[in-house]
């Protein structure tokens, strides 16, 4: 009887642990089967050059696209000066003159040398016909008498240079001579604006952005001694080469007639860049920013292939109202991941919602 019963409980624990042995290999089975992936939501923008369609906002001064200053040739006393600042003049007319007398002096002297020289050739000819002087002799007295005609001509045309006249119609910028004062050669006495040139607009730009600015762009002008109304003004000219103290190009923009244009105004032009440079910096939103430490961070780029996200290593620059700067380790054109960061790893699979920016 006893032994019957030990039996039976010796073939219920067999029958339970077999139980649990099926129910432990179910248990394992069911762990070991592939748990399909949660993609996370995501919104993407396509990183770009940091400076791309810039549009500039750079102040510069009014001016005529040419003015000359006009100095006299020769030393000499002012005799008269003609015209003042603002004074509009016409093509030849005769705006300053200096005293000729030295001048008058002078042309008398050389012309008396010519006569001398002359003389001195002759002399020398009659000689050389007797047999009494060699051929270089002659050769040198006619020498003497080119180089004394030389000197009347410039004398006679120093003269001529005694007058100041205007090289066309123009408006007279500034008279920094005097009647009375000694002028020097190319020391300016007037600076005459001239009116057929037309005004320009100067505006000094940095090398970066010189660099992406061409002539015959469009560029939006306002200057208010004209109460601010806009000017439909042209490009004309870049520089070639930058200013040795300040380091800026100066830019230069035609501006359309108008009477009311005035050189020394201060004006402002809205310039649109052109495209960014090869190896520009490169600017996200903020938000795709993560892990930031010193000037590194992180930052998921999408990868469309396997509609996964990679994190990367980059360089970071300068923080502003538009984003932060990447200066390497993203390139023009990727994109990367600007919302949810925080809850990404490495590597997952993601769900794009919305058109990426």
């Amino acid at each position: 009887m006893v032994n019957s019963l030990l039996a039976a409980s010796y073939r219920v624990l067999l029958m339970g642990g077999a139980t649990l042995a099926l129910a432990g290999c179910g248990a394992k089975d069911e762990a070991a089967k592939p748990v399909a992936e949660a993609s996370a939501p995501v919104r993407l923008v396509t990183a770009a050059p940091a400076n791309a369609n810039d549009v500039l906002d750079v102040s510069g001064t009014v001016r005529l696209k040419r003015e000359t200053a006009l100095s006299f040739n020769t030393p000499g006393r002012i005799a008269a000066i003609f015209v003042r600042e603002g004074d509009r003049v016409r093509a030849g007319q005769v705006l300053a003159r200096l005293d000729t007398t030295s001048l008058g002096a002078n042309v008398a002297s050389a012309q008396a040398e010519v006569v001398r020289a002359q003389a001195d050739v002759k002399r020398a000819e009659d000689l050389f016909t007797k047999g009494w002087v060699t051929a270089p002799r002659v050769e040198q007295a006619r020498a003497s008498m080119a180089a004394a005609v030389a000197r009347a001509q410039a004398a006679r045309f120093d003269v001529q240079l005694a007058a100041l006249v205007a090289p066309s119609a123009g408006v007279v910028l500034a008279r920094p001579g005097e009647p009375g004062q000694i002028a020097q050669p190319g020391a300016p006495v007037l600076t005459l604006g001239e009116l057929n040139q037309g005004f320009v607009l100067r505006l000094p730009l940095a090398d970066r952005d010189a660099a992406r600015v061409k002539p015959g762009q469009s560029a939006v002008v306002t200057i208010p001694a004209l109460a601010g109304q806009p000017l439909a003004g042209v490009v004309s000219e870049v520089g070639a080469r930058g200013d040795d103290g300040t380091g800026t190009f100066r830019i230069e923009v035609k501006l359309p007639a108008d009477a009311r244009l005035a050189s020394g105004q201060i004006g402002r032009a809205r310039l649109r860049l052109g495209a960014a440079l090869p190896g520009a910096p490169i600017r996200v939103p903020a938000t795709a920013v993560f892990g930031a430490r010193a000037d590194e961070g992180f930052v998921y780029v999408y990868e469309p292939g396997g509609r996964r996200v990679r994190s990367r290593l980059v360089a970071l620059g300068p923080v502003g109202s538009d984003g932060v700067v990447i200066t390497s380790g993203l390139s023009a054109g990727e994109q990367v991941v600007v919302t949810g960061a925080d809850r990404l790893r490495d590597g997952q699979a993601v769900v794009v919602t919305g058109a990426p920016k």
